[in-house]
């Protein structure tokens, strides 16, 4: 049964009655099939005009569903023939990052991304998606080896922000972040990056310097959490919401500022209701955006690459 958020309490209580209803007409004799369709059909509209006029702060929180697909689901559901690939042949293998080849339709990639992990052994092991400086140097390990052999490079993003502890900056963290970015940028194959929950600071422009940058339809994309720019602004992190408006962190907001170049849309309620028809979808888009690019030089997507950065803001 899905998780409902805050903002989703009609509904969690319209389908709780649905349940309850269909518990009774499995014991009884009585036809309420027709009450039930109803109470289906109201869900379903009360649940599209809910996600239909989302504040940024709910889509935060959307994007931060503990039931919404992470990487390892997209591996499962958009590639195939999946090769993982560890360490970063310097210090560690962090599991916040993982890459590695794969199949997208018929053409192979590179793919890298956060994993978050999804109970509580997962979320610790894969440190919450937050990448160590040896995440990020894998990263670059699997970036400079698709470039080496042809391969184009496609990285879903989902992280609150690099891992901001003592020993991840005594290792170079801001120096592995900055690397990761030039990585990207330097690559003479095509690389389309997809922000799928959250795309915290630093830790995902990482991996989303891209020819395309793709956003699903309620996933958010920042500098920082609203709740670090609302204590940074008014000493409380009680003023996320307004942080959170006032950065336009989603998707709508940054296609008009150019900061991303293709929303994704997602099924009603978010991704985590209908997981495979939103895999489904990020894949058509990937492999779309892939096409387009695939005819262009080394240097061209290098220039391409240069040039969509370079005009954000002016």
């Amino acid at each position: 049964m899905v998780s409902f958020l805050e903002f989703e309490k009609p509904v969690a209580e319209l389908e709780a009655r649905i349940i309850e209803l269909r518990q009774t007409a499995s014991v009884g004799d009585i036809d309420i099939s027709g009450e039930i369709n109803t109470l289906e059909q109201r869900a379903d509209k009360m649940l599209s005009d809910i996600y239909a006029k989302l504040t940024p702060w709910q889509k935060t929180q959307v994007a931060r569903h503990p039931e919404r697909p992470h990487f390892k689901d997209y591996v499962a559901g958009m590639f195939d023939n999946f090769m993982p690939l560890a360490g970063d042949r310097a210090f560690a293998d962090d599991q916040a990052i993982i890459g590695g080849f794969a199949t997208l339709g018929e053409r192979k990639v590179m793919v890298i991304g956060h994993e978050k992990g999804d109970d509580t052994a997962s979320r610790v092991r894969h440190n919450f998606g937050m990448a160590k400086p040896e995440g990020y140097r894998k990263a670059i390990r699997l970036m400079e080896l698709a470039d080496r052999f042809g391969l184009p490079v496609v990285t879903l993003v989902d992280t609150s922000g690099a891992f901001p502890g003592v020993q991840a900056e005594e290792r170079g963290q801001a120096e592995a972040i900055a690397r990761s970015t030039e990585a990207c940028l330097a690559l003479g194959v095509p690389m389309v990056a997809a922000v799928v929950g959250e795309g915290g600071s630093g830790g995902a422009v990482a991996l989303a310097a891209a020819n395309r940058v793709l956003m699903f339809e309620h996933a958010v994309y920042s500098v920082i959490s609203p709740e670090g720019c609302a204590s940074i602004l008014w000493r409380t992190a009680d003023k996320a919401s307004d942080a959170a408006t006032a950065m336009q962190v989603t998707a709508q907001h940054l296609k008009g500022l150019g900061v991303i170049d293709r929303i994704v849309v997602e099924p009603v309620g978010g991704a985590h209701r209908e997981p495979v028809q939103a895999i489904s979808n990020l894949g058509a888009a990937i492999g779309e955006e892939l096409d387009a690019l695939s005819g262009l030089e080394p240097q061209a997507l290098r220039t391409d690459r240069a040039d969509k950065f370079l005009a954000i803001g002016i």
